[in-house]
């Protein structure tokens, strides 16, 4: 498959391959639904269901925590009985999820619900990213893969510009309505996804794969690499958390500049996500594009720490300064994770280690808040200068750390194995 796989031919916003095409509608229709869903949800909790923000707050970390575990049993579910199958199942489950939200009406009944959906959500990213590596061919998964992320990144902007109509409107039943639309957009999906080709397993490589396969929680060097991207993976709270309020609380650049850097981000990566994939084709320019990211990421959390005590205008021009290399090392960061996750993958079980990696993510959104906070947020520049910190050390480990996956387990590759 040629680059045309990725790249829409003149005239067209969708991908020419169909198989690509149809894996962007998927995710368009998702993201959207998620993008209408998440700009309410926090209104919808509190002012409809009645809870406290602290409240929501601790169910929410409860369910995040229930996330983490799940990547791993969905991925081994996904590896006997298909991706494809499976998701068609979670698919229509997470669509009742958020329709359950309307049934709410006690705390305990949120946190279960809560917990219920994110690990549903959590487990289906994991089988999803298992199910690409089965579906698309190994010398565009990189690149497809950049491009459903910007594909993803417009649908939640899309999602959130249209929930602006019912956060204006500030009742319940606009809030409902954004339910019903998030659970139709899963239904869509899934609808899109029975008519998704996926290659046929003969059942004797099945059996034999079964039993040579290394479970991904063995595989020490590759639970390295999935620890080492989770630090790299703390700028999402950086982005979300210690942005705003450093901006709020301790510097004096214009409160408008927190939405301006949400906007830059988002349109960073639908302009250059896929840019940033050239280069990196196997575990060795993956490494070093997240070593280069994770560099970038360190310089910009300097940058964020001198805007302390500095006039409106240059706290503001450093802040999107310090915006502009943190997304640049967001890029390259998930670029070369996309490739580590696969390349160093037993491709007999690209669920369990899917599981594992999105895991390892999803455990760094989980702390993220905290280690944010503890550090930039408490303790300014210097807080700032330790995440510069763990940024930059996790990003110069990285490959040695892959070097030492690939020797440990040579033919794990993508690339020599199907």
């Amino acid at each position: 498959m040629t680059s045309t796989a990725v790249r829409p031919l003149p005239g067209r916003l969708l991908p020419a391959d169909a198989l690509l095409r149809r894996l962007t509608l998927m995710s368009l229709m998702t993201t959207i639904g998620n993008g209408l869903f998440v700009t309410v949800s926090v209104l919808f909790f509190t002012r409809s269901i009645g809870l406290t923000p602290s409240r929501v707050a601790l169910g929410l970390t409860c369910a995040g925590v229930c996330g983490v575990l799940a990547g791993v049993p969905m991925g081994r579910l996904a590896d006997r009985v298909g991706s494809k199958r499976l998701l068609l199942v979670v698919g229509p489950l997470e669509g009742l999820a958020v329709l359950g939200y309307a049934l709410v009406h006690s705390f305990l009944a949120f946190v279960l619900l809560a917990c219920a959906a994110t690990v549903l959500e959590r487990g289906a990213v994991a089988v999803r990213s298992a199910l690409i590596a089965r579906v698309l061919p190994a010398e565009t998964q990189v690149r497809s893969r950049a491009y459903l992320r910007s594909v993803m990144n417009a649908g939640v902007m899309l999602g959130a510009g249209g929930a602006a109509l019912a956060l204006q409107a500030d009742s319940r039943v606009a809030y409902l309505a954004v339910l019903a639309l998030d659970a139709l957009s899963y239904l869509g999906a899934t609808a899109l996804l029975s008519g998704l080709r996926v290659p046929a397993v003969v059942l004797g490589e099945a059996m034999e794969g079964a039993a040579k396969r290394r479970s991904a929680l063995r595989n020490r060097p590759y639970l390295l690499v999935t620890s080492l991207h989770a630090v790299l993976e703390l700028q999402l709270a950086v982005l979300n958390i210690g942005i705003p309020l450093w901006i709020a609380l301790s510097t004096g650049a214009p409160r408008w500049v927190i939405s301006a850097v949400l906007v830059l981000n988002c349109l960073t990566v639908v302009l250059f996500q896929v840019r940033a994939t050239r280069g990196v084709g196997d575990v060795r320019t993956a490494a070093r594009a997240c070593t280069r990211g994770a560099l970038l990421l360190a310089g910009a959390c300097l940058v964020y720490g001198t805007a302390q005590h500095r006039s409106a205008v240059l706290a503001g021009v450093l802040m999107i300064g310090g915006v502009l290399l943190h997304n640049f090392g967001e890029l390259l960061t998930s670029a070369g994770g996309w490739t580590l996750s696969l390349d160093l993958a037993d491709p007999r079980s690209h669920g369990e280690y899917q599981g594992v990696f999105m895991s390892g993510q999803a455990a760094a959104h989980v702390i993220g808040p905290l280690v944010v906070t503890s550090t930039a947020v408490a303790h300014g520049y210097a807080g700032w200068a330790v995440l510069a910190g763990l940024f930059a050390v996790a990003g110069l480990v990285l490959p040695a750390a892959s070097r030492l996956a690939q020797r440990q387990d040579p033919g794990s590759s993508r690339h020599s194995t199907r």
